[in-house]
Parts: structure tokens; C-alpha cells; sequence
């Protein structure tokens, strides 16, 4: 769409609506969804290299315990999951919901060319493409756009938070919106409100005949998504059930879109980015990884009994990512260096919980980091195929594997 056509949209429906067109020009990348499954995925960055080591811990593992002198967690004061790991003294919710059978562990994932950088570690998870991290498309970018049709205006991805949008995200064509709460995916309008868009449709003078039926079109779409997103944001549904902290506020927003049903599949969020340092703990780590870990158990469990209480939760899967794990051995400041693989979280209804794989060798090691077993583009694999219902070939470029870990 032209610049000239995407300022007379925006003019006569406001930047809200255009948001809701996604593309409209078909383009070589467009291709239809797999199946009309309403199915949600919920992504949670730990942005800064989260320490998988003190979060899912092998506390019988006497490396651990020679490597972490400052940093090795009581074994009283963990959350045993069996006789050889542990969560985080923090994550007793995270236990809970593993108990439960709504969480899955897959450990030790990374890939084969595991970079020390952040910039390019963090490139090469959202492109899921560790030969060109420079490429110019995230991984969820193409699944919006390969999920666009012809005959569809609804935004199939946004990013809910209040740092710049993730690469990931970046699409050849499709739109992605990036919003701090669902009241701003509410069309502003002209005067006269929301009814009477359609109408001012009419009365706009082009010679563009397509122009003039797709600004009808967006209207009215606008207008439709408005009254399901503000009868959500007017009802008591989740109010209440929160923590105060900011990625709770997210995920609590991420439960009003699926509420709401406007066609949003992918909803991404994101922890540490916010903060100074997020999980990059390269000093006095401690604390700062308790605070963290503490805040995303309970925004996560928080998020699952809000879906679960409407019976929503079978329809959503949560995952967490993060750059790259963190070394083995602490430093000398009572910190940890850049490591390699690290756990990722399943939550859901439709998990099978449980862990995928065994936790990494902590004496074979990846320049001080922990060895992958688990590719990361598997678990991309995984989400897509059998959750999104979308064909990972397309986006990843290469089959993979899925990953036995959500039931049928």
C-alpha cells in the first residue's frame, strides 16, 4: 500500500483501524493457513540471558555446588520437581502448574552455533536462522505473513509491552501492531463515534473504487473489533487476579485479546527488557534473578487461572525464551558469564508436562556455557505445526522435527 493510500486510511479511520487492515496487496509469500483452529500462542522473552542453571536446578549434582559458591540456591529453600531437579525458590506457582500438568521443561535448548553476543544471540533466535541472523524478517513475522489472506483484514500478531517491538515480529507485508493495553486496538474515530465510519465511507469522494471498498471494509471491521475489545475491557473477567508487576499487566492484557476473539493469534510479551540489566547478571546476581523469577512464576500462574476460570486455557499455549543460558561457574563478582543452552517453559491446557530431555552435562561444556540437545527451531517446529497449524517448512526454511510434548 502506498504511503498516499496509507495516510487517507489513516485520516479517515484513525491509526487504530489501519492497524487492522494488515496487507492488502498480495504478495509471493502469502499462503493460507493450515486450518481455522483458534488456537493461541503466547511468547515470554527473558530478555538479557536468563540463568537457566538457578532456575531449573540439578541440586544433586555436586558440580553445581563446586562451581556456585556464592551462588548455589539451599536445597531446603527449592521446589523439588523429583530427586534430581528443582525450581528456584521463587517459582513455587511454576510448581504448582507443573503439578498440575499444565507446564513442560525442555531442556538443554539451543543450537549448533551458539554466539556469546547479545545483539546477534538475541538476531538469531527471532529470525530462527543461525547461518543469516542479518536477514531482514523475524520468525513471527513470516508466520503473519504467511497466515494473511486476500479475503481477511484481522492482525494475526502484536507484541504487548513498553519497549520497542521484537524483531521476531518484523514481516515483509503484514501489519504488527505494537500496543501497551487492549484499549488501545480501539478504533478512534471520527465524530459521530464508531457507527458512523461506515457512513463517512460513503461519503468520501475517490476515483479509487478498490480504495473506497477497502476503507468500507476497515471500517466496519474497526468497528466490529472495537465492541469486542471494549465489552471485555468493561467486564469483570480477570480484574483483580493479577500482580503488580509489568509483565503480569501484559499477560493480563494478553488475556483480554483472547477474550476478545479478533483474530490475534500470537501474542508476544517480554520480561528484563524494562529493567537495568534484566537477566544479564554479570554481577550481585542473586537477588536481581529472585526478583525476576519470582515476578514471571506469578504472572504466568496468574495469566493460567484467569484462561482456566473461562475455560480458556485449552485454547492457549505459553512459551519462554532466552538468548542463551548462563556459564557453570560463577565469576568472581558474584556473578555469571554468557553461557549456551537453557530451559524453555510449555505452559498450557494442552501440554502434556512433565520434562523433555535430561538436564545438561555440567562438566561437558560449551566454552563454559551448557551443551545443547534440544535445537530451538524443534520447539519453533513444535508451536507451529502442531499448535498454530501453520507450516514451520515455510517459516523456518527446513524441516524440523516437532517435539513430542502437546496432546492431541
Amino acid at each position: 500500500m502506498s504511503h498516499t493510500r496509507r495516510d487517507f486510511l489513516k485520516a479517515g479511520l484513525g491509526a487504530s483501524a489501519l492497524l487492522s487492515l494488515g496487507p492488502v496487496t498480495p504478495n509471493a509469500l502469502t499462503a493460507s493457513r493450515a486450518d481455522e483452529r483458534d488456537t493461541v500462542l503466547v511468547i515470554v522473552q527473558l530478555s538479557g540471558g536468563n540463568d537457566g542453571l538457578n532456575t531449573v536446578i540439578p541440586y544433586t549434582d555436586d558440580a553445581y555446588a563446586r562451581n556456585r559458591k556464592t551462588l548455589r540456591l539451599p536445597t531446603a529453600d527449592l521446589h523439588k520437581i523429583d530427586d534430581q531437579v528443582a525450581f528456584h525458590p521463587r517459582m513455587e506457582p511454576f510448581l504448582r502448574l507443573y503439578q498440575e500438568g499444565h507446564l513442560s521443561i525442555i531442556h538443554g535448548v539451543g543450537h549448533p552455533k551458539p554466539d556469546q553476543s547479545h545483539d546477534r544471540a538475541m538476531r538469531i533466535w527471532h529470525t530462527a536462522d543461525p547461518d543469516r541472523p542479518e536477514r531482514q524478517t523475524g520468525w513471527l513475522g513470516r508466520t503473519a505473513d504467511h497466515a494473511w489472506r486476500p479475503d481477511t483484514v484481522e492482525t494475526t500478531a502484536v507484541f504487548v509491552g513498553p519497549i520497542v517491538r521484537p524483531f521476531a515480529l518484523n514481516a515483509e507485508c503484514a501489519t504488527v501492531p505494537r500496543i501497551r493495553t487492549a484499549q488501545d486496538l480501539v478504533a478512534r474515530t471520527m465524530p459521530g463515534g464508531p457507527a458512523a465510519q461506515p457512513e463517512l465511507a460513503d461519503r468520501i469522494a475517490t476515483p479509487d473504487s478498490d480504495l473506497l471498498a477497502l476503507l468500507r471494509h476497515a471500517a466496519r471491521t474497526a468497528q466490529t473489533q472495537t465492541k469486542r475489545v471494549e465489552a471485555v475491557i468493561n467486564s469483570s473477567a480477570g480484574s483483580g487476579s493479577y500482580p503488580s508487576s509489568g509483565l503480569a499487566r501484559d499477560l493480563r492484557t494478553a488475556a483480554q485479546l483472547i477474550r476478545a476473539a479478533i483474530g490475534i493469534r500470537v501474542i508476544f510479551v517480554e520480561l528484563g527488557g524494562g529493567g537495568i540489566g534484566g537477566f544479564d547478571n554479570h554481577a550481585n546476581q542473586l537477588g536481581n534473578h529472585c526478583a525476576l523469577l519470582g515476578q514471571l512464576a506469578e504472572a504466568v500462574s496468574a495469566f493460567v487461572d484467569d484462561l482456566d476460570r473461562d475455560r480458556l486455557l485449552d485454547r492457549v499455549l505459553l512459551m519462554t525464551f532466552s538468548e542463551f543460558g548462563r556459564t557453570v561457574k560463577e565469576n568472581g563478582r558474584r556473578g555469571t558469564g554468557h553461557g549456551a543452552a537453557a530451559p524453555v517453559f510449555l505452559v498450557g491446557g494442552k501440554v502434556k508436562g512433565g520434562r523433555i530431555g535430561s538436564h545438561p552435562s555440567l562438566t561437558d561444556l560449551d566454552n563454559g556455557g551448557l551443551k545443547f540437545h534440544a535445537d530451538f527451531r524443534r520447539v519453533y517446529a513444535t508451536v507451529l505445526d502442531r499448535w498454530l497449524g501453520f507450516d514451520s517448512n515455510a517459516v523456518l526454511g527446513s524441516r524440523f522435527e516437532p517435539l513430542d510434548v502437546l496432546k492431541t
